[in-house]
């Protein structure tokens, strides 16, 4: 049945997802997928959230591995189902709006707006053709724009840690001060999440799931436009 409440996934159906998808907690779990490994980095997140200790993110992800010609294979993988018991989500990785609102305010953090200049700028409310959006456009007042894809070269790897860290302390996020990654609805800024926090090492990196979609609806709060 679809979720009613705007929420990550519940403990309770992210252990059945991974019990009947054959992983166990000592299961290594490798994540993949197209445009850079947009939404593995999401999955990854919230397998973080959730306690799993061995997940990783295959560098390249799908496009590389087309790239490169391997074994691709259309039959649908023969699972036996595990036992699976998730922690307490660990609220250290995830930013609600109350500590985005109070971070704004006092500047106390750093804000990394990984979305679009177009959607930084308030030019457009959305990538085309995703329905979920806002009523306003623009960003959160402090934010840094550094788009998500530009962590990743042109074959879909990573940077080089020096040119990563050029990338993000060029704008102002050095590691020295926390860091909250936004973007639409969470997924892109899972993806600079995970550079933040595992590629650059930054000591305290959260992501804002909420992102845009709450922000931009909300009556009474902050809201640049432009560069």
């Amino acid at each position: 049945m679809r979720q009613v409440r705007r929420d990550i996934v519940p403990k309770d159906a992210f252990e059945k997802l991974m019990a009947n998808s054959g992983i166990g907690n000592d299961t290594t779990v490798i994540l993949y997928g197209d445009n850079n490994n947009w939404f593995a980095a999401w999955a990854l997140w919230q397998m973080k959230l959730y306690g799993h200790k061995d997940v990783r993110l295959m560098n390249g992800g799908r496009k590389k591995w087309l790239e490169e010609g391997r074994e691709l294979s259309t039959e649908p993988p023969k699972l036996t189902p595990a036992r699976y018991r998730a922690s307490e989500p660990d609220l250290s990785l995830r930013a609600f709006l109350s500590e985005a609102m109070e971070a704004s305010r006092s500047r106390t953090k750093a804000f990394v707006d990984v979305r679009s200049p177009d959607e930084f700028t308030g030019k457009i409310l959305a990538p085309p053709g995703l329905p979920e959006t806002c009523q306003r456009g623009g960003h959160i007042p402090g934010a840094a724009n550094i788009p998500w894809g530009q962590a990743c070269k042109e074959d879909g790897t990573f940077k080089s840690y020096d040119e990563l860290k050029a990338l993000y302390g060029g704008k102002g996020v050095t590691g020295d001060r926390p860091v909250i990654a936004y973007c639409r609805i969470g997924e892109r800024s899972s993806h600079s999440w995970f550079v933040l926090k595992y590629l650059l090492g930054y000591p305290e990196v959260k992501n804002y799931d909420g992102s845009w979609t709450e922000w931009g609806n909300l009556v009474g709060v902050p809201v640049e436009k432009g560069r």
